[in-house]
């Protein structure tokens, strides 16, 4: 009798953890690396992907996608940046570079550049607890004078829209890792 109650509290704790977890993504590789959409927060509407991608511990993010206002040059160029990425297309434009993990889900130790003023800001990186969002903040000195982006993780689907230079890009990188 005993045995029995066992088996069917054991069961039922069973169809409770895959109810719970059902919908939740499963990776034993909990990481930034991938596809991240930032939306506009006055509009609502996406305005960028970002490509993070893992180089032996150390993570950088590229410009993966740009979505245009009518008029705006697909061909615009970092012509404020100061250091290496000057006069680069924003379009593969490496604007993460040096996050390193700093405990649970948490980035930090590298810069982020906002490719309209040229401006590099010390940054950090806050993944979710279920992988889906990336909370990206840029600051100047301290962390408390900062500004927070929250970017959320495409399917591997939309790999598929990438423009074909980005997609080689994508394809080097996870070759080398």
């Amino acid at each position: 009798m005993m045995r029995a109650k066992r088996t069917k509290t054991l069961t039922v704790l069973a169809a409770l953890l895959a109810l719970v977890t059902a919908g939740a993504p499963v990776s034993a590789d909990l990481t930034p690396v991938g596809l991240w959409q930032s939306v506009d927060q006055q509009t609502g509407q996406p305005n960028g992907w970002f490509l993070i991608t893992d180089h032996g511990g150390v993570y950088d993010g590229i410009i993966a996608k740009m979505f245009l206002q009518p008029g705006q040059d697909a061909n615009v160029v970092c012509s404020r940046c100061k250091d290496d990425r000057r006069n680069k297309p924003w379009l593969g434009l490496q604007i993460i570079r040096g996050m390193r993990p700093d405990g649970d889900s948490t980035y930090d130790g590298g810069t982020i550049l906002d490719p309209r003023d040229g401006n590099v800001y010390d940054a950090e990186m806050k993944l979710s607890a279920d992988g889906q969002t990336l909370i990206v903040r840029g600051y100047l000195g301290i962390s408390l004078l900062g500004r927070n982006q929250y970017w959320t993780r495409l399917p591997d689907s939309d790999y598929a829209a990438l423009d074909p230079s980005i997609k080689a890009l994508a394809a080097e990188d996870s070759s080398n890792r």
